[in-house]
């Protein structure tokens, strides 16, 4: 059914990737990530690894080498997106996209577009996110049934909002889905209610399940697609590799076949769905196509997003008293999952992004930690993972690196969520909000990601976001904290060398070190000498993995 969904242009030239290639690259600034030698003149690869790296003077001949000339432009160790959703970002250049939409009027518009051009069939979207429209004083005015069934009358429509934790149903889509007065929300759930008791049509966290029945199942090819699509997005962004959060486990056969069909351009760790947990853990982690595709690791949620006020909170929000957020599970449920996965040596994802959502998860690892002695464990350092770890009561924090837990955090939800989360957390409890400085000065391994489709997901966007903590404006509020801004040293190892500790390949990756693989990452701009506000105006230019190259600007 999805297939309606796929534009032509959206279909068209899905190319595979250039043969690894012997290459030597020059003609510009190489930032190594390698802290004994940080820059570099020329690269040379070999057999997909880096055999050299050094001065011109001093580089052997060119000969059977392919040159590439930087033309001046910066050459990076390849920068991986440590927390992105793959199937998402393919989706969204496959479906209507609302990123970017200014008010309801505007959303709605291009509902009504897609609407008359897509005749048959659901109407499936994501990206709206209300915080900044007109119509939506402090982020209080989501999508409603209504506004769905005015922009595209009698149609079934389900309209993600960007953080991927709610989503707004027509009234087609309730009843199809049999959601009215009388239905309970499941627990870690909330089906928005007018005064009249009816559904509004805003469906968020555990009660989208609610939901499910409606929504296309995607056959193989349809599948393949938006992988595809998600692979071009991300290598024209420059990334090299991805850490796929939230990865379908029933996907997981059809990426490792792509990847050995040559159809996976970028590296891709997979960290798969909790249904999957239990294969996962029976078969023990998985690779294919010379490290291509790897999964080895287990993502679980513990509470929901900010902006759609489902952040487990210890107190109640400052802008809904009525409110602390939703847990999505439990103690009693966790335990036995976390330390299996410690008996197993599979890793574990949690996400986490209220402070009583981090304090609960920080807790369980703790105890699962001490129920499992390190001789018992699969892995002698699990580098077990808080996804998003947004919001924390600072002491806290000491937890991360007691623990030895890695913080993953998006630099872009910051400059976002600052537009709103004063009204929903109040000032004081921003002391611990996005607190990327804070945990790196602790010694805490802090991994830099960007959510997508929930955020754009260009890496000089997170970057710029992570070194400047200003909105793409070059706002910065009163109460934003320009104290958890880091540097620009520190904000490049967020996005080369800490994933790829993270995903157990710092040996292999992260740095332009002789014997790692020949991933790079070449923008126009140099990220550690221009300005801040110029960082976003960037482009990629060359994308390298494993010596391939995977995207070359015109």
């Amino acid at each position: 059914m999805l297939r309606s969904f796929l534009t032509a242009a959206a279909l068209a030239a899905l190319a595979l990737p250039a043969q690894a290639q012997d290459l030597l690259i020059r003609g510009g600034t190489i930032h190594t990530g390698n802290d004994a030698a940080p820059t570099a003149e020329v690269v040379i690869a070999r057999d997909g690894r880096i055999a050299w790296v050094g001065a011109a003077a001093d580089a052997p001949s060119t000969e059977g080498l392919t040159v590439i000339d930087l033309d001046g432009a910066t050459l990076f160790p390849g920068f991986t997106d440590g927390h992105a959703h793959l199937d998402g970002i393919g989706w969204r250049e496959l479906t209507l996209n609302l990123e970017g939409s200014t008010s309801v009027v505007d959303a709605m518009a291009r509902l009504t577009a897609w609407a008359e051009a897509h005749p048959e069939g659901p109407i499936i979207g994501r990206g709206w996110i209300e915080t900044r429209w007109p119509e939506s004083a402090n982020g209080a005015r989501f999508l409603t049934a209504a506004d769905l069934d005015a922009a595209a009358p009698g149609r079934v429509v389900l309209l993600e909002r960007a953080d991927g934790h709610a989503i707004t149903a027509s009234s087609p889509a309730l009843a199809a889905a049999r959601i009215d007065a009388s239905t309970v929300a499941p627990s870690g759930g909330e089906i928005a209610r007018g005064p009249d008791g009816q559904p509004t049509g805003f469906i968020v966290d555990a009660a989208m399940s609610l939901l499910a029945p409606l929504m296309p199942q995607a056959d193989p090819e349809a599948k393949r697609n938006a992988y595809r699509a998600g692979f071009r997005v991300e290598a024209r962004y420059g990334w090299t590799g991805i850490h796929f959060m939230s990865a379908p486990w029933s996907d997981i056969p059809l990426l490792e076949q792509m990847a050995e069909a040559g159809e996976a351009p970028l590296r891709v760790y997979n960290s798969v769905t909790p249904d999957g947990g239990a294969a996962l853990i029976a078969s023990g982690p998985r690779s294919v196509a010379n490290g291509r595709i790897i999964t080895r690791a287990i993502k679980y949620y513990v509470d929901g997003a900010l902006g759609s006020r489902g952040a487990a909170l210890h107190e109640p929000y400052s802008d809904a008293p009525h409110t602390s957020g939703l847990m999505q599970t439990t103690r009693e449920d966790m335990a036995p999952l976390y330390e299996n996965a410690l008996r197993s040596g599979i890793q574990v994802a949690t996400h986490a992004i209220g402070d009583r959502g981090n304090t609960e998860v920080l807790t369980w690892y703790r105890d699962a930690m001490a129920a499992v002695p390190a001789g018992e464990r699969g892995l002698a350092q699990p580098r077990w993972r808080v996804e998003h770890a947004q919001i924390l009561r600072p002491g806290d924090e000491p937890m991360f690196r007691d623990l030895q837990v890695i913080a993953s955090m998006q630099p872009s939800h910051a400059i976002g969520d600052f537009h709103f989360a004063s009204a929903r957390l109040g000032d004081a409890r921003l002391d611990g909000a996005y607190a990327w400085h804070s945990l790196v000065d602790l010694g805490v391994v802090v991994v830099g990601g960007s959510d997508a489709p929930v955020e754009r997901g260009d890496p000089l966007i997170e970057f710029y976001a992570a070194v400047a903590r200003r909105d793409l404006e070059g706002f910065q509020g009163p109460d934003w904290r320009p104290n958890e801004a880091v540097d620009r040293a520190t904000a490049l190892k967020m996005f080369t060398l800490w994933p790829a500790f993270a995903s157990f390949r710092e040996d292999e990756l992260g740095t332009i070190e002789v014997g790692k693989r020949a991933d790079f990452t070449a923008f126009d701009i140099d990220l550690m000498t221009v300005a801040e506000a110029d960082i976003p105006g960037g482009r990629a230019v060359l994308t390298v993995v494993d010596g391939e190259v995977v995207y070359r600007a015109d």
